[in-house]
């Protein structure tokens, strides 16, 4: 049998898959555009600040879902690459804590009649008790991190994916509150800011979610369709974060400075110690610098 006669055979099947994972991708990422607009729809004549919550929250989750695709495409990424991305997420979620979350807790608790020392000694707790809440969390709720390992108790009683789910759960959490926190708040145009800022650093987040599990295992679906899942935690917590605050106008403060205090232990207890373990720290802290620019250029761009 002739050897080239395989050859447009093999062409042909090569381009059928490449045919099938575009239709896949288009199926996936219309039903994301789809579930956007009808969630959108469904809370129009509600309160101004969740239906912002809720949308700023499902965009976040979108560009995690974009974030994947990589994936499915087989695309291969460098180490190197992997820890600047992890670096530019940090940088962002860095800069958002700082303008957006709490040079506006310090306002908004100033507004209320605190003085210089009461309004930092406010926003100071809040941000002790937010990490300290998502401290609580990571002890308590048993996960897997993809370089430190288990964590939480009976750990390995949970199937590994299940593991990974939670891990990345905790990761999306304070994200979703800032942005529920924020559109909670008198300042749309800031609270816009800061879920445009998540959602850019959200895309690199997806992918790098998606790439790990990859690297542990997982088939291209699973990988994209968990780092997916992963993104969903945010409009959830958003409309969470946001329905606190409209109980009372006296929360904010403390909202935003809890949501700031969560980021912070996120980024220096997960993000930062796991893009600096391969030996790129160069590269990481060069991606940090970068996406704290772009979040500060957001910020202010936007204000």
């Amino acid at each position: 049998m002739d050897p080239a006669g395989h050859a447009p055979a093999a062409a042909l099947a090569r381009w059928t898959r490449v045919g099938r994972r575009w239709v896949g991708l288009g199926i996936v990422l219309a039903g994301l555009t789809l579930l956007v607009w009808q969630s959108a729809q469904a809370i129009d004549g509600t309160d101004p600040r969740m239906r912002g919550a809720l949308i700023g929250g499902l965009f976040a989750a979108l560009a995690t879902a974009l974030g994947t695709l990589p994936v499915l495409l087989s695309q291969q990424f460098s180490q190197r690459t992997y820890d600047s991305m992890l670096g530019f997420g940090a940088g962002v979620m860095l800069a958002a804590s700082s303008f957006s979350l709490v040079i506006p807790a310090l306002a908004a608790a100033k507004a209320q009649g605190a003085g210089g020392w009461g309004a930092g000694g406010i926003v100071g707790a809040g941000i002790l008790i937010g990490a300290a809440m998502l401290l609580a969390i990571d002890r308590l709720v048993p996960h897997e991190h993809f370089v430190k390992g288990l964590e939480g108790p009976q750990a390995r009683a949970l199937k590994r994916v299940w593991l990974f789910v939670l891990a990345i759960s905790l990761h999306n959490l304070p994200e979703g509150l800032a942005i529920g926190v924020a559109f909670g708040g008198s300042d749309p145009v800031g609270a816009t800011a800061l879920a445009t800022g998540i959602s850019i650093q959200d895309v690199p987040e997806g992918m790098v979610v998606a790439l790990a599990l990859r690297s542990v295992g997982y088939g291209r679906w699973m990988s994209a369709g968990l780092g997916v899942l992963s993104g969903l935690v945010e409009p959830m917590a958003a409309v969470f974060g946001a329905a606190v605050i409209g109980i009372s106008a006296s929360l904010l403060p403390w909202g935003l400075a809890l949501a700031a205090g969560a980021m912070l232990f996120v980024i220096s207890h997960e993000i930062i110690p796991e893009s600096h373990r391969k030996g790129h720290e160069a590269f990481a802290t060069g991606g940090l610098m970068l996406g704290f620019v772009v979040m500060m250029l957001l910020d202010t761009a936007l204000a």
